[in-house]
């Protein structure tokens, strides 16, 4: 019987089936038919120490035995101050306060609406927002419309508001991208960025002394900066917070995906005493209208609190230090590959794009690639004709191998 479910980024005219998975442990996931899978890509960015990380697990299973669920509009729960404080004594310094959503397209919207509310709340007509070429949000609306303009958005162009979109700062275009924003800037409510590297763009990768200028000039015009590290945070770029690289603290940061450890979804969006208190009032039109059924959701709160745990007790920086040398050493071996350009790496992240003659997110190889690698027990997932590798940081040197070499059998055989 054929499946009624509606997969996301899916085109089910190309996709016969849909492999079942049952099982997931350390970086494998388990087919129902018994079939394992090295989950290279950390299931969508989201698992960073493994699958079912026994601190995380038995997290869980303490909290749904005393709390599921419970409205947040007008209570709280020790699960979630727990994690508020947790979070805010690892965050870059200067952010206050802790809202709570459900997924990382969410966080951007609460972020944005927080940054407009702020300026309306304070009478200033300051209501444009600022966003990166080839960025991408979420997909909800607000985060559509400050992601790039492409195939991702093109049939709700309708819903989209417009944004001033600065071009990419890659190398020797830098200033471009800082001038620009000098431009926008004094008339603007916020700029957000993905620091350090935009991934659905296609893992393009920029420097922390241009992200410390973009936030230098925020700063000097007024304008409120947005930190998405939604996919950046918890280590992917080689520290905890891709900003603690350029030493800058945003006045809101997105975080979502490895807030749980990536076991379930959760998100949150930090911001600013200043910004709290623009919608702190006896006037109830100054609220912060927004919210979710699922609000701060106890089980959720207390997988995240378990995850902060593991980064207190263990040390994860050290393993992702190690994580990211290894992936460099394997990396090095194609930069004078002539199948491949811009091979890149930023922390645990590597990325490489093949040369084709349709290059981009709809290249023709890429759903090709994603098979073959599939064949091979390895879930890759191209970003058109760039093949990225983001694994849990629990990989081993030998599953490394397996990727890389699969890479390589791809070039044989594609390019």
């Amino acid at each position: 019987m054929s499946s009624p479910v509606w997969h996301p980024f899916a085109q089910h005219a190309l996709i016969p089936e849909f492999p079942i998975i049952t099982h997931g442990e350390g970086a494998w996931l388990e087919r129902a038919d018994g079939k394992r899978i090295l989950d290279a890509i950390s299931s969508w960015w989201v698992i960073t120490h493994g699958h079912r990380h026994p601190r995380i697990v038995a997290a869980v299973k303490d909290q749904i035995d005393r709390l599921d669920q419970a409205i947040f509009a007008n209570f709280t729960h020790q699960p979630a101050e727990d994690l508020a404080h947790g979070l805010l004594a690892i965050a870059p310094p200067g952010l206050a306060h802790v809202f709570y959503s459900d997924s990382g397209s969410t966080a951007v919207e609460v972020a944005l609406k927080m940054a407009l509310g702020y300026w309306r709340n304070r009478g200033e007509k300051r209501s444009r927002i600022i966003a990166l070429e080839h960025a991408y949000h979420g997909d909800t609306v607000g985060p559509m419309s400050a992601g790039a303009r492409g195939v991702f958005n093109a049939a709700y162009e309708p819903l989209l508001f417009d944004v001033a979109r600065l071009p990419f700062p890659s190398p020797g275009r830098e200033q471009q991208t800082l001038d620009a924003l000098e431009r926008e800037a004094p008339q603007a409510a916020a700029l957000i960025v993905e620091p350090l590297i935009c991934g659905a763009g296609g893992m393009l990768i920029y420097s922390p002394g241009t992200l410390r200028e973009m936030k230098r000039i925020c700063e000097r015009h007024g304008t409120l900066f947005i930190a998405d590290e939604v996919m950046t945070g918890f280590g992917r770029t080689g520290t905890l917070f891709a900003c603690g690289q350029a030493d800058i603290a945003p006045d809101i940061l997105c975080l979502a995906k490895g807030l749980t450890g990536g076991s379930l979804p959760l998100a949150a969006t930090l911001a600013t005493r200043a910004i709290f208190d623009a919608h702190y009032s006896t006037d109830r039109s100054r609220t912060f209208f927004h919210s979710s059924s699922f609000t701060a959701n106890p089980v959720a709160c207390a997988a995240a609190t378990a995850n902060l745990a593991i980064w207190r007790d263990e040390n994860v920086l050290d393993r992702i230090a190690a994580l990211g040398a290894m992936q460099a050493e394997r990396l090095n071996l194609f930069r004078t590959d002539g199948r491949f350009a811009d091979v890149r790496r930023l922390g645990t992240i590597t990325a490489l794009d093949l040369n084709v003659p349709d290059p981009g997110y709809l290249a023709g190889l890429g759903p090709k690639l994603m098979a073959f690698f599939l064949d091979r027990g390895l879930l890759l997932r191209p970003l058109g004709n760039t093949i990225y590798i983001m694994p849990p940081y629990c990989v081993t040197a030998q599953e490394l191998d397996l990727l890389y070499d699969a890479i390589r059998e791809a070039a044989a055989k594609f390019a």
